[in-house]
């Protein structure tokens, strides 16, 4: 079924034409109370399931960003599921703990970062997150802990820190500010220039401000490839000015960071050696599945300071010994998955070239994409566009584009998002489909023209 899901996929719309209600409706309201058929389950799913579902892996899926899977680690998914594993600790499945270390330090060097996040460093190391999500928090975490001196684990007063960022980097700060106790009201936006990233004069500006009115300033995201323009932070001048005030500084490299597989993209690794924490994910432009963020850190004592609980039952001389690693203590969750057999299998069995000739061929289409939009006089593109993503929008106005993204996305033939830039309607083209080709993204843009 999953093979002829995703040998067919083209050939389905992009989008359900459900409404809401209508799965649930179709359902018993009420569980057996005796086996059914396996037939009759995979039915239900290939009659009322699959109709209801968003199909990311669909080639024409050009919305939000890549959620891209491949077999190999789809085989390696099962294989988890298969083993039933709990990798919380290194005594808990030694292999778990230490594939996952390998996976970890084989990225870093795919990807080209600072040696101090590696394993082998005097005090780094990566970790496999289940989101970037997960990740932002765990840094936050770890920041308020070394600007405390460890004293919020047992005051827990996080009232006079504050924290920095633009208004394009992603919801997840927010949210991950909220649980760590960081009200909106001690959250920063720091304005963005043309190109929407970060302007570095007015981050150390409102910093000096809380300075001079008795705050904290604790921690600073800067993000390589915002979810709605593609913007980049000046990570470098950024980290200067963290750098003299003793702030944590946070690199969000979730959708674009794994273009540094493609040598000529490394660029997008600019100023991490500055950084305190960063991560980025497979699960969107590698084609490994869901769930798969890589989280590193330049210095793991705040990481473990801020997470590391360890009553007697989990307690283990491997551990203690400081030979072996205990990844519940680098998450929020104590449980985890052999999330790194996903790698793993995906690295050695496609093969590194496979994943950066990807990438070489959804950067160059968003440029082909860009010159045919150029060349449209009713269109303008309205961000810079160095990798996979293309912001544009209708000379005629706000109105006129939101009416153009629900046209187009009402045909099912393709879906789109919508975001807002400097207070226009943007339609972002986002082009990172394992199995987008030229065609597909020639056949988005003609729908776009006719039905502007």
């Amino acid at each position: 079924m999953i093979a002829d899901y995703l040998d067919t996929i083209d050939t389905r719309p992009v989008t359900s034409d459900a409404e809401p209600g209508d799965i649930r409706r179709r359902l018993p309201e009420h569980p057996p109370s005796a086996p059914e058929p396996f037939d009759a389950i995979l039915a239900d799913v290939r009659d009322i399931v699959m109709p209801g579902l968003t199909h990311w892996q669909h080639p024409k899926f050009f919305a939000y960003f890549p959620g891209n899977s491949s077999y190999p680690s789809i085989l390696a998914d099962l294989l988890t599921a298969g083993l039933g594993v709990q990798g919380m600790s290194w005594v808990t499945s030694p292999a778990c703990t230490e594939v996952e270390t390998l996976m970890l330090d084989w990225m870093h060097e795919l990807l080209d970062l600072p040696a101090k996040f590696r394993s082998t460093s005097d005090n780094g190391g990566g970790v496999i997150q289940g989101s970037a999500s997960e990740a932002t928090l765990s840094s936050i975490l770890a920041a308020r802990h070394r600007i405390t001196s460890g004293r919020v684990n047992s005051d827990g007063d996080t009232s006079a820190l504050v924290a920095y960022c633009t208004a394009q980097a992603h919801s997840s700060i927010e949210k991950g500010l909220r649980i760590a106790g960081i009200g909106t009201d001690r959250v920063r936006i720091v304005p963005h220039d043309e190109s929407f990233a970060m302007i570095t004069s007015e981050l150390e500006r409102m910093i000096e401000a809380d300075l001079a009115a008795g705050l904290v300033p604790f921690w600073v995201c800067s993000t390589h490839g915002t979810t709605s323009s593609g913007a980049f932070d000046p990570t470098t001048e950024i980290a200067a000015v963290t750098r003299r005030h003793g702030m944590w500084l946070h690199v969000d490299g979730a959708m674009h960071g794994i273009a540094a597989l493609a040598p000529e993209h490394r660029w997008v690794n600019e100023g991490l050696e500055s950084a305190d924490s960063y991560c980025t994910n497979p699960h969107k432009w590698m084609g490994v599945n869901f769930d798969c963020d890589l989280f590193w850190v330049a210095d793991r004592t705040a990481l473990l300071g801020a997470l590391s609980i360890l009553p007697e039952y989990l307690r283990s001389a491997a551990a203690q010994s400081g030979q072996a690693i205990d990844y519940r203590d680098w998450q929020i969750p104590l449980g985890r998955r052999f999330r790194s057999l996903k790698l793993w299998f995906a690295i050695r069995a496609e093969g590194v070239d496979y994943f950066r000739s990807m990438i070489r061929r959804h950067v160059g289409l968003t440029h082909e994409l860009a010159s045919w939009v150029a060349a449209d006089e009713r269109f303008e593109v309205v961000a810079p566009h160095p990798l996979n993503l293309l912001c544009l929008r209708l000379r005629a106005g706000d109105q006129a584009t939101d009416a153009l993204i629900e046209r187009t996305n009402r045909t099912r033939e393709v879906l789109f998002t919508r975001t807002v830039l400097g207070d226009r309607s943007v339609l972002r083209f986002s082009i990172g489909s394992r199995t987008t080709e030229r065609h597909h993204v020639a056949e988005a843009w003609e729908l776009l023209r006719t039905h502007a």
